[in-house]
């Protein structure tokens, strides 16, 4: 590996670890809820290793544990995991453009909030290594929590399995605060789109529709509304 293919991927590796950190408390309470649906140790950490997604993890085992067909499961995947489609087009015009298809395939396997949203929180366009160095640690240990909440998980007390539910909220706080800190615009939009998360959840028609569904409208409205508003000027080259 390159001198600057494994600073980045370092920088990656450094950034992984708080979020590494979070994913372990948080997949802890989810192999309980895998253990509950009856599947094995081995059975729960595989299945986190290939779906990184904690909303879509939940679902599924839960229509495990409820005898729901194959049919039926992919569906509600589908649905519960669709936000991801509008990352991973965001995100695929925030890496530099020396990432070739293989490292944005590789990339495109464990798109998640924390690692999209600190990726996308970078001045710069970002190396596939820096990205690949967050990959190295947080998916490990997503899948790692999940085995561990299968094993002991039904050992600890409730709350202190509450707790360690909510650990990840504040970490992915955490990647967003500062560039809202330096740019007003950017914490408006925060604000409102914390606003209009509360407002969908509790209105009538909104409120019976997925988290994922919820999330793309609000996504797709917000989003184009601030560009709209108030558009990035690229600088020119040579400028």
């Amino acid at each position: 590996m390159s001198g600057k293919r494994g600073s980045d991927y370092i920088s990656g590796l450094k950034m992984g670890i708080p979020i590494g950190i979070g994913y372990l408390a948080v997949s802890f309470s989810l192999g309980i809820t895998a253990k509950n649906a009856g599947l094995t140790g081995f059975q729960a950490a595989l299945t986190s290793l290939l779906l990184n997604a904690s909303a879509g993890e939940y679902a599924a085992f839960a229509l495990i544990a409820a005898n729901a067909g194959y049919f039926e499961t992919a569906l509600m995947e589908l649905i519960a995991n669709a936000r991801y489609f509008l990352m991973s087009c965001a995100l695929s015009q925030k890496l530099s453009d020396k990432a070739g298809l293989l490292h944005r395939m590789i990339i495109g396997v464990a798109v998640t909030d924390e690692m999209f949203g600190v990726s996308m929180s970078r001045l710069d366009k970002i190396s596939p290594f820096f990205y690949f160095g967050m990959m190295s640690l947080s998916m490990p240990c997503w899948s790692l929590g999940t085995y561990l909440g299968v094993v002991v998980g039904n050992v600890l007390p409730e709350n202190v399995v509450s707790a360690l539910s909510v650990g990840l909220y504040g970490m992915f706080l955490a990647s967003i605060i500062p560039p809202a800190r330096k740019n007003k615009i950017i914490l408006a939009i925060v604000a409102v789109s914390m606003l209009m998360s509360l407002v969908c959840s509790l209105l009538p028609l909104l409120s019976q529709l997925s988290e994922g569904v919820r999330t793309i409208i609000l996504t797709v409205v917000i989003a184009g509304a601030a560009a709209i508003l108030f558009p990035v000027k690229e600088e020119e080259d040579g400028a």
